[in-house]
């Protein structure tokens, strides 16, 4: 495990106690104050995750040799942020196929719901069973399940919280459960039983995932000055300090550690009109990466070079995928005390949420007209006059020293995934930060920074018509209106924060690409 830093020569410092890492691993809530005492209370349990989840290997291994045995072999995983980022990595690294269905999009559900039906083992991963978008997944596959005529309790395996109604209705309906420690918050989880049970399913060596981060805490819950995480942690404090708040992370691997660690700095420092965004860059020649802004840390995984950049602060940090996870927990922990930030909190998550549910039981759900219209792409939101000038009204507003775009895609991620590259061509327009993220499954990332963070952003919402739409079994609803509810929720507190925004819907997501690329470029 090695963390190697550049920082300017004239780098203030911004430190935290000497011994921090040594009461961060025994459980001390009161490292970040008084006010963040009683969350951090019940939200330190992943420091020990390396060995407390141990008993959770044979369990997981006799369950898929069973499982495999059945001839169900096809994992799917259903969850929403630290359900579902952390096993999505896990799988990418060890080569092995996992199933992620973190989306709403009907599409998306329908494609994942027709797959390999008969061999499929569903997890469905919540803490409390409480989102409407797990719930929804789960009333698509037991639907499925028995259209196929099939047990659904042969084929499902839940991961949640003990006690937590999800707990109660799955074991009433005679579900495989796995409890979680429930003082281990969602974006800490990648350790527990949230990350191991459908990694260890779909057949990565959770053994090995955990025995790296044992060593690694080892290291990490020493007070030595050559702490990677204690080091990481204060050189992100220090430059925060000094106006440097993006966080640019290229993943060398190539296996989507940057997306969870997007999910983990962005959820527990953006708050209180503060934090740090991170910017998930798809290699060292990304707009971002090279060239980058003056107010960039910027970071590669994977190597032990730290790159060149203009701000002057970067870091390259090498480590196994467990003890990178540990590392990175550690110094998002760090980073908070050092900021004065409560990294375990996330006060601005259920608002989307709870607009969300809104829109879809009131009349907030009505057919509204756009703006303007041309070339099977509609704008809203906007007072130009053709697609062209909605999109320049909107990235006039960022501000060039301190700015940032956030391009917001509520379509098919699967399908659609060559949209990520619009992100290239805003970067290389605007000359500022910009971040991708899939709908709905950022809202449960850098969603809490969106509204609670600095108010730098500006955001640009992608909306499409699904091919078909799908109804949620048991509900009043439909696939497709509830992720329009989610996008139109979700913008409704943005713009109530007084974030600039611009709505653009795709009639065909399928064909709109190339003008888009036009728009924007």
């Amino acid at each position: 495990m090695q963390v190697d830093l550049k920082v300017p020569a004239d780098a203030g410092a911004r430190s935290v106690a000497a011994d921090f890492a040594s009461r961060l691993f025994g459980r001390d809530a009161t490292l970040w104050g008084p006010a963040a005492e009683p969350e951090a209370r019940i939200r330190l349990a992943w420091t020990d995750l390396p060995s407390s989840s141990q008993p959770l290997i044979d369990t997981i291994t006799a369950l898929r040799d069973d499982l495999r045995a059945r001839g169900l072999t096809h994992v799917v995983l259903c969850g929403m942020g630290g359900s579902s980022l952390a096993p999505e990595v896990i799988c990418a690294t060890a080569g092995v196929p996992l199933t992620v269905l973190d989306s709403s999009h009907p599409d998306m559900v329908r494609a994942a719901v027709g797959d390999r039906i008969n061999e499929s083992v569903v997890v469905v991963s919540s803490k409390s069973g409480g989102t409407v978008e797990t719930d929804s997944l789960l009333r698509a596959y037991v639907a499925a399940f028995e259209s196929a005529g099939l047990d659904p309790g042969d084929h499902l395996v839940i991961v949640t919280d003990p006690d937590s109604p999800f707990d109660r209705e799955a074991t009433a309906a005679g579900y495989r459960v796995f409890r979680a420690d429930p003082d281990v918050g969602g974006r800490y989880s990648a350790l527990s039983a949230f990350g191991l049970v459908p990694s260890g399913l779909a057949g990565a060596d959770i053994h090995a995932l955990l025995a790296g981060a044992a060593q690694a805490r080892k290291v990490l819950a020493s007070d030595s000055p050559d702490n990677p995480a204690t080091r990481l942690g204060t050189a992100l404090g220090a430059a925060h300090a000094a106006g440097v708040d993006k966080l640019v992370v290229f993943d060398a691997g190539g296996h989507g550690l940057g997306d969870w660690i997007e999910q983990l700095v962005a959820e527990s420092t953006g708050k209180g009109g503060d934090g740090i965004l991170p910017v998930v860059v798809p290699s060292r020649a990304a707009v971002n990466f090279d060239p980058s802004t003056p107010d960039e840390f910027v970071v590669v995984t994977g190597a032990t070079e730290p790159p060149e950049c203009v701000s002057g602060w970067s870091a390259a940090v090498h480590a196994d995928l467990g003890a990178q996870f540990l590392l990175w927990e550690a110094a998002t922990a760090v980073a908070g005390a050092a900021i004065g930030i409560n990294p375990f909190d996330q006060p601005d998550v259920e608002s989307a949420k709870q607009a969300a549910r809104q829109f879809l039981s009131s009349a907030g759900t009505e057919i509204v007209p756009p703006d303007v219209s041309s070339r099977g792409v509609s704008a809203y939101d906007t007072s130009a006059g053709t697609l062209e000038a909605a999109v320049e009204e909107l990235l006039a507003q960022v501000d060039p020293d301190r700015g940032y775009v956030a391009i917001q895609a509520y379509l098919d991620r699967i399908a659609h995934a060559e949209y990520a590259e619009l992100r290239e061509l805003v970067a290389a327009r605007t000359g500022r930060p910009v971040t991708f993220g899939w709908g709905p499954r950022f809202l449960h990332s850098t969603g809490q920074l969106h509204k609670g963070g600095p108010h730098t952003g500006v955001f640009l919402q992608l909306t499409d018509d699904p091919v078909r739409d799908l109804q949620v079994p048991g509900r009043a609803f439909t696939f497709g209106s509830f992720i329009s509810a989610q996008a139109a929720g979700d913008a409704q507190v943005l713009e109530s924060h007084r974030r600039p925004l611009l709505r653009l819907h795709l009639d065909d997501a399928a064909t709109a690409l190339p003008v888009l690329r036009e728009l924007l470029a």
